[in-house]
């Protein structure tokens, strides 16, 4: 079994170990070493990453059967046998940014619990946000500032963390968060005075180095809440994005970004009314189109016949402007959109009697589509928008109009 020289240093960076096994792993170079400072993915953590001698250790796992650390290396090393001895170099940045997200969640979830005795049931440590969840919903956004201000008195104060292994005895008398779910000595994560819990993953040595806590999100899943936060570094580099992009929105509405709810709350109104003129414009020139193409109709029977190929306007417009003539006008409108792929849209008023589906059709049939819809509207499409094939659609579809109006 591979020595984990984590759980006695977190911040141990380099050290010098003893080749026990040289393997594929999942098809791809792995080594087992006699000890290491290198954590495998578990307890909602990722596994750290970095360097066995200047080789790039791509991911770390245990290995069930026998708990041993499986480093599994971007390529072979050469000429490497067991009881080689190699160097080892942890990704800092990387272990840091880890060991302050799981502190954090650990005062986050001791803070949650002492509040309303909510209990954490999942923990996630992200690449770039954290999750926690309790079995409480909802939580107000009240109770959420309540919840990140106990969590981040825990860090202020700087209270001393340390992990050791305890026996039963000990552990009986500890007032744990969780039960521990392995058998013999158990590992403890103590942040002094606050909070037990049983914990192989690395940590800080004091609160303060947490740093800042955030929650980012909340939401609700059934009678849980999952809460999304960043610790320390993330959650500095977040605030610095935040205040930016906060501070370029202020400039370009040329207001203090304390009045940006009020300017935002202002540029919306405006961009209702003008959403509403600009559909009452859109709405009176399709009236004044929908009378030129009145005005330029076929006679079909006792009701006019409307055959236009459009370009260049949305699929909801010509829609739009068939139902106007149909519904206001009385007339059987054909229209049709030609563009990268082809659309009919077909209508007549209920009076006139016609079924316009299978009219739809075979007027698909030309531009190899097909659609449906009801007797009176009814509307189609086809992978070729060409003009010309679009109006041939047209044609067609009119042709068969008057063969079952005579």
């Amino acid at each position: 079994m591979t020595e984990r020289l984590y759980y006695a240093d977190s911040y141990l960076r380099r050290f010098e170990a003893t080749v026990l096994e040289s393997l594929a792993w999942r098809a791809r170079p792995a080594i087992v070493l006699s000890r290491s400072a290198f954590y495998p993915t578990g307890g909602g953590q990722p596994h750290d990453t970095g360097y066995l001698q200047n080789l790039p250790v791509v991911e770390v796992v245990e290995r069930e059967a026998d708990k041993a650390v499986i480093h599994i290396l971007k390529k072979e090393l050469p000429h490497l046998a067991a009881g080689d001895t190699l160097t080892g170099e942890v990704d800092w940045p990387r272990r840091f940014d880890h060991m302050q997200q799981h502190t954090g969640q650990h005062i986050l979830s001791r803070a949650a619990e002492q509040l309303w005795d909510a209990a954490t049931v999942g923990f996630h440590l992200g690449a770039k946000a954290s999750t926690i969840d309790l079995n409480r919903a909802p939580l107000t956004a009240e109770q959420l500032d309540r919840l990140e201000d106990e969590a981040n008195h825990i860090v202020f104060e700087n209270r001393p963390v340390t992990a050791s292994f305890v026996g039963q005895e000990e552990l009986d008398a500890l007032p744990l968060r969780k039960p521990p779910t392995v058998s013999g000595p158990v590992r403890i994560v103590e942040v002094r005075d606050f909070d037990w819990s049983p914990c192989g993953g690395t940590h800080v040595s004091a609160a303060g180095e947490v740093g800042l806590i955030k929650i980012v999100g909340a939401e609700r899943r059934g009678s849980e809440t999952r809460l999304e936060f960043l610790c320390g570094t993330r959650a500095l580099m977040d605030y610095r994005l935040k205040n930016r992009n906060l501070l370029d929105l202020a400039s370009c509405l040329s207001v203090g970004y304390w009045e940006l709810p009020e300017a935002v709350e202002r540029l919306e109104k405006e961009a209702r009314t003008q959403r509403k003129a600009a559909r009452a414009a859109q709405d009176r020139l399709l009236d004044f189109e929908a009378q030129l193409l009145v005005s330029q109709a076929e006679a079909l029977g006792e009701f006019l016949l409307v055959k236009q190929v459009f370009q260049d306007r949305s699929l909801e417009k010509v829609k739009h402007l068939a139902l106007k003539l149909s519904q206001q006008h009385g007339c059987v409108a054909l229209l049709g959109l030609a563009g990268d792929k082809g659309h009919l849209v077909f209508a007549a008023p209920p009076s006139s009697g016609h079924d316009l589906r299978p009219i739809l059709g075979q007027a698909c049939a030309v531009i190899e589509g097909g659609g449906g819809g009801r007797p009176h509207l009814s509307q189609g499409g086809g992978p070729i928008g060409e003009t010309e094939a679009i109006q041939k659609a047209l044609d067609i579809a009119a042709q068969c109009l008057f063969v079952s109006s005579q």
